[in-house]
Formats: structure tokens, C-alpha cells, sequence
């Protein structure tokens, strides 16, 4: 008999898993009951989200299909037939999107006073003024490249806003190519809001691309403009930098990176009265095919409105603002040592504030006692408290240590600028583990303390990134467990030192033990079950992929064990599969927050075993990269990592889908009663109420 792992049915695509996830995400845009500017935005979040996913996973497929890579993944389909049904479901996303656009959310921000305006729609005053805008702004950092045998076909920048123009006539020099290019530089904005006075409402905005088609015949003097499409190239944005043969990592990737903006074309979206001559000519330009274009009734880059809704004073068209809330132990302002000293304390974003993690190291920072500061940098952007808060510590003297992921994709520029920073005051930078990003979370402040030094740590599931700790849901854990401190110290040698791996106490790291105790916790669940006793399993993350811990999760729920799993994204299990995962439920929640988590519950014969962690359950997570996972011991924040952190996405009927046995998501109904949905419960329970 077959065991899991072999049998290709029990898997589901990583590939179409992404596009699923996004359709869940477009279903926030769809859904009436979400306040208007957010639908606004979730249909920009899923442009954004198609745009990486292009980037990336699709740019990967085509790579295999080009090398006739066999098939790899444990579904056992090849590139080939991955990209044909990614091809097609990308399509219709893209489809239902601008339909959404055009059909319901522009005409309702029309009925709000918020307009996008038509070239049609505007009025003298309004063509006047765009026209002077024209002229003074838009014209001057234009290069329009008309294409001969001397300007052949530019490499347009990754993702830009383009303009394929046809023409009639003779140029001064007599040249006719027939056809021009022109690129919208990226310091032009792609949104203007017209000045109220001009304005008949009191949000007017115009599209650059409406005024480029406005104007673009001030580019060709003496020239017959025909017509004039909108394009955007999508290209492959993988960095190649080979860390074990380069000498100085920074600088080859500093090298590398203005490539991603030419790398290999993967998608090309243009306007959707572009003829079909025009886009016929820029597919062969491109190297595209016709599964490669994607016609769209509107902007081609639909992210660049995401700030929109940022612009527009209109509170009773986005979700209600509140302030986060503080643990008890922080209530009143003081010593966050002597606090700590007290107790551990879970802190849970952006329910409650991530102000306590600054101020944090502001006081580190600044007190004499403190003799080193270490921590992991994964994203932090390019504005960030906290690093300036190390680059102030480093500049007063102390040891300051940063461990910074200089292969953050999308962040690798922000990240080497920090370390430039960093090192130019005397921080000691390291970039990690050749061949292992280092994705783990963690500060540690080492302080002394009567004589003696004494290590408070503070653990986290997701990035010290104060902007996206507002807009994702993450746990971070302040502790000086000496055990867990001798840990984290461990793993910092690791990481800026050479040396075997130590074992350790309580932390379970990526790539040593955490695979192997994710499935021992799995395994000794089955034990339990097998015995007669009580098998049980939750756990919340963003991605379930790697094989063997799908197989030992199916042999779990064979055995009886009872499995709810939290997934955000992607998902390649399959759960109520008589005889192999009936005892198995996956459900996903897609809401106002994105949810970042990672919190695993284990019963374990009652002990009710918690872990926090800033690892999915995927193979680059368990193999890959450096990552921790850390057990929540204090029984009162064990207790509320359950009740927060699992029991309300559990309840939630208002935001979650539900997975059959064959991979698709629907809507979990909801019943009789009161509706849940877990991010509103969980602003209720730890919010100190709406936004002053």
C-alpha cells in the first residue's frame, strides 16, 4: 500500500494554491458589507499580490518549461501543464477585477463625490488647467523614442507605465517608422488630484495616462497622433547572485540589482482597445504569446491607486480606526526591564501596540547599563525607528550587533543601505548564512544587573517593521527565561561566528531541529490517538507545502487525531478525504488585517503544548533558512496565545472559507446567531477602543 508521500492525489499546486488565495482576497473587494475605499484597496492588494506572483512563481514556471525541468512538485505536474491552468485563472481574476472596477466601485465613488475623470469628462477649466500641468510637469521628463533601424525597441523598465503610439507622416528628417514609444517616468505620479477649485465635486482626480492620451501629440510635432495605448511589461525579478563564490555579498547584490528591472519578460498588459496589430507587436518584442496578454478595461497598473483611499478624508468609507491596546504589565509607563523582570509579556499586533518593542530599545539605547544590543533584520523599509535607534546605540558605544538578511526580496536595496549605515558607527553587520536566509525574529539586550549580566530577549513572528506591524497580525514575546536567553545567545554565535550547532533548551531552529520536532509533536499526537487518548492539533500559518509533514498529517488524522489547520495562503493538503484526512479541516481567513501568525498547539496529554513562530511549514522554511520557534511557557499567556492567537479564527463565520476535499475554498456559511468574525472580536477584546 501507497504511503501519502507517494500518491500525487493528496497534493494540491502551489502555483494555483497563490491564485486561489487572491481570489479570496478579491472577494473583500466584492463583498458590499466592506466599506468602499477598502474595496478600493483589496483591489489593488490583489494587483499587487498578481504582480510578485508574476515576478516570481510564473517566471519560474517558464524557466522550467524552457530547461523541460520533469515534474518536481508532490502533485507530479509539469511546468507546462502548471502554467496553461495558471494562465487561465490569472485571466479571469484579472477579468472579475476591472469588471468589479468599472461596474461597482468606480460609480459608487462617483455617488461619494469621488471621481476619476475621463479625457470626455473634462470641463474647459479642467482641460485647461491639465493641459498647463501638461506642459509644466509631465512634458519636460519625456523621451518619446520613435523606432527606425536607430532606435530599435527600448528594454522598458520592469512594471512601468508605457505608451505604444501610432503615427502618420514625415518627420523633420523625413524618417515615417509609423510607431513611437513613450515611457512614463516613475517620478511622474500616476494619480493627480485636480485643485477643488476646478473641481464640481470634492474629489476630481485624473489618471497621467489620460493625460499623456490628452497631450501625446505635443511629442510629435507636425505628426498625425492615430491612436495611443497604454502597456506594462512584467518581468522576471530574481536576483542570481552566486553567495558561495562571491567575495563581498553586498557588492555583488548591489550589482545585481538594476537587472531586476530588465530580466526576462513574463506578462505584458495592455489597454484594452490596444488594436491587435500593436499588441501582436509587442508580444513578438517581448518574446510573449498570446497566454502572456492580458487586456484590461482601465489602468493597466491598478497599484498605483492604492494610496487613493490614504487621500481621501471620507472615515465613514473605511473601517473603523482604533487604538491598539497595551498588556496590563505596560499600562503605566516605567522601566520595561523591571516589567519584564515581573513576567513575560505577549504582546499581539496590531490589536495592541508595537510602540512597548521601541520603546524597548529606546531605553537599551540609552541606558548605561545595557553592555550589547543584538538583533535580526529582516524588512524593516527604508524609514525605520528602530534602525536608527541601533545606529544612535552603536554611535553612543555600545556593542551593537545586527544580523541583516541582505536577500529580503523586494528589501535587499533598503537592507544594504542600513548596513552601510550601520557599519559607518561601528555596529558590527553580518548577513547571515551562506545559502540560509535568516528569517528569524529576534532582539536580545544584554544588561548588567547586580554584578552580573543578565539577557532579555524579545521574539516575534513577524518583521520590526513598525508599518506593517499597524497592517499585519503578529505575536511578539518580551522574556528573560534565562534558558530561553542562553538560546537566543546560541544562536546569535551561530549566525556572526563558526561553530557546531549547540543544542538547545527550548527554541526549535530552522535548518536543524524544527522540522524534526514539528514531526515528533505530530507524531506523538498519533501516539496519544493510537492509545485511546486524545490526539489533537491546531495550528495557524501562512503556507502548509512540505511533503513529509503533510504525510505525517494525514497519518495523524488516520489515526484519529483531530486537526484544524489555520491557513492563509497556500495550502497543499487536502482535507475530508475519507480514510486519509476525514479528521483533518482547513479554513483560511481573509480580512482587514493580513494574517502573519504562526501559533501551533499540540495537546499533548493535556500539557497543551504552545508554539510561536516565524516559520510556515514549507521546505524553504524547514531547510533553508534560519528560523525559530519558540514555546509560549507562561501558563496565563499560553492560555491567551489560545483564546487570541486560534480559538476566535476557529468561531469566525463571517471571514472564513472553508476547503473541501478537492482544494476549493468556499465561504463558510453562517448559522443561526450572532455572526463572528475574528479580527473585529479581537479588536473588541484587546483595543482600548475607536481612534481619538
Amino acid at each position: 500500500m501507497n504511503k501519502p508521500r507517494d500518491i500525487p492525489e493528496l497534493y494540491l499546486n502551489r502555483e494555483l494554491g497563490q491564485l486561489a488565495f487572491n481570489r479570496r482576497v478579491l472577494a473583500q473587494a466584492e463583498n458590499r458589507a466592506t466599506p468602499l475605499l477598502e474595496r478600493l484597496r483589496f483591489l489593488c492588494i490583489v494587483s499587487s499580490n498578481l504582480d510578485e506572483f508574476f515576478e516570481i512563481r510564473v517566471s519560474g514556471l517558464k524557466a522550467e518549461i524552457e530547461a523541460g525541468s520533469p515534474a518536481i512538485g508532490p502533485e507530479r505536474m509539469r511546468a507546462d501543464q502548471v502554467f496553461r491552468q495558471v494562465a487561465k485563472e490569472a485571466h479571469e481574476l484579472v477579468a472579475a477585477q476591472y469588471q468589479l472596477l468599472n461596474q461597482e466601485i468606480l460609480p459608487g465613488l462617483v455617488n461619494e463625490g469621488i471621481r476619476f475623470l475621463r479625457r470626455a469628462d473634462f470641463t474647459p477649466a479642467q482641460a485647461e488647467w491639465i493641459k498647463a500641468y501638461f506642459l509644466r510637469e509631465v512634458m519636460p521628463v519625456l523621451t518619446p523614442i520613435g523606432l527606425d533601424p536607430a532606435h530599435p525597441f527600448p528594454r522598458v523598465l520592469n512594471k512601468s507605465l508605457n505608451f505604444a503610439v501610432e503615427l502618420e507622416g514625415k518627420d523633420a528628417f523625413g524618417r515615417n517608422s509609423g510607431i513611437a514609444i513613450v515611457q512614463a517616468p516613475r517620478v511622474l505620479p500616476r494619480v493627480i488630484r485636480l485643485p477643488r477649485e476646478i473641481s464640481e465635486v470634492e474629489y476630481d482626480f485624473v489618471f497621467l495616462s489620460s493625460i499623456l492620451h490628452a497631450h501625446v501629440g505635443e511629442l510629435f510635432a507636425g505628426m498625425k497622433v492615430v491612436d495611443c495605448y497604454q502597456f506594462r511589461v512584467t518581468r522576471n525579478s530574481e536576483l542570481f547572485v552566486d553567495e558561495e563564490e562571491v567575495k563581498d555579498l553586498r557588492t555583488a547584490l548591489r550589482g545585481e540589482l538594476p537587472h531586476r528591472q530588465f530580466g526576462d519578460e513574463v506578462r505584458l498588459e495592455v489597454a484594452a482597445n490596444c488594436s491587435p496589430q500593436i499588441s501582436d507587436f509587442l508580444l513578438a518584442q517581448c518574446n510573449l504569446g498570446q497566454d502572456d496578454l492580458y487586456r484590461v478595461d482601465g489602468p493597466v497598473n491598478l497599484v498605483r491607486l492604492i494610496n487613493v483611499p490614504d487621500r481621501v478624508e471620507r472615515p465613514d468609507l473605511k473601517f473603523a480606526a482604533f487604538r491598539p491596546g497595551l498588556p496590563a504589565q505596560l499600562e503605566r509607563p516605567g522601566d520595561l526591564f523591571s516589567a519584564i523582570r515581573d513576567g513575560d509579556i505577549l504582546l499581539y499586533h496590531p490589536f495592541q501596540s508595537f510602540q512597548p518593542v521601541i520603546a524597548f530599545l529606546e531605553q537599551a539605547a540609552r541606558d548605561p547599563a545595557v553592555a550589547a544590543i543584538k538583533m535580526t533584520v529582516y524588512r524593516t523599509g527604508a524609514e525605520s525607528e528602530l534602525m536608527e535607534i541601533l545606529i544612535g546605540a552603536a554611535r553612543s558605544g555600545k556593542e551593537v550587533t545586527v544580523v541583516l538578511e541582505l536577500l529580503a526580496r523586494f528589501d535587499e536595496e533598503a537592507n544594504i543601505n542600513w548596513a552601510q549605515r550601520l557599519e559607518e558607527v561601528g555596529a558590527h553587520v553580518v548577513y547571515g548564512v551562506v545559502g540560509h536566509k535568516t528569517h528569524a525574529k529576534m532582539l536580545m539586550v544584554v544588561r548588567r544587573e547586580e554584578e552580573r549580566l543578565k539577557r532579555y530577549v524579545h521574539l516575534s513572528t513577524g518583521n520590526y517593521h513598525p508599518r506593517t506591524t499597524k497592517l499585519y497580525t503578529d505575536f511578539g514575546l518580551f522574556t528573560c527565561n534565562e534558558e530561553i536567553g542562553a538560546d537566543v545567545n546560541d544562536i546569535f554565535i551561530q549566525l556572526t561566528g563558526l561553530g557546531r550547532a549547540t543544542k538547545l533548551k527550548h527554541l526549535w531552529q530552522s535548518p536543524f531541529t524544527f522540522h524534526k520536532q514539528i514531526l515528533r509533536a505530530i507524531q506523538n499526537e498519533t501516539e496519544h490517538a493510537k492509545n485511546g487518548g486524545k490526539g489533537r492539533i491546531i495550528a495557524k500559518m501562512n503556507a502548509l507545502l512540505e511533503p513529509e509533514t503533510i504525510a505525517a498529517l494525514y497519518e495523524a488524522s488516520k489515526a484519529g487525531v483531530e486537526i484544524d489547520l489555520i491557513l492563509r495562503g497556500v495550502c497543499a493538503l487536502k482535507p475530508g478525504i475519507p480514510g486519509v484526512s476525514e479528521n483533518i479541516r482547513v479554513r483560511s481567513i481573509v480580512g482587514r488585517f493580513l494574517e502573519h501568525s504562526r501559533v501551533f498547539y499540540f495537546h499533548n496529554g493535556g500539557a497543551e503544548d504552545v508554539y510561536l513562530s516565524s516559520a510556515d511549514w514549507m521546505d524553504r522554511n524547514f531547510f533553508r533558512r534560519v528560523e525559530v520557534c519558540f514555546p509560549v511557557l507562561d501558563p496565563k499567556l499560553k492560555k491567551r496565545a489560545i483564546n487570541e492567537g486560534l480559538r476566535p479564527y476557529l468561531e469566525d463565520n463571517s471571514q472564513a472559507w472553508e476547503m473541501d476535499p478537492e482544494g476549493h475554498y468556499h465561504p463558510k456559511p453562517p448559522r443561526r446567531g450572532k455572526p463572528v468574525a475574528a479580527q473585529d472580536a479581537l479588536i473588541e477584546m484587546l483595543a482600548r477602543g475607536p481612534s481619538a
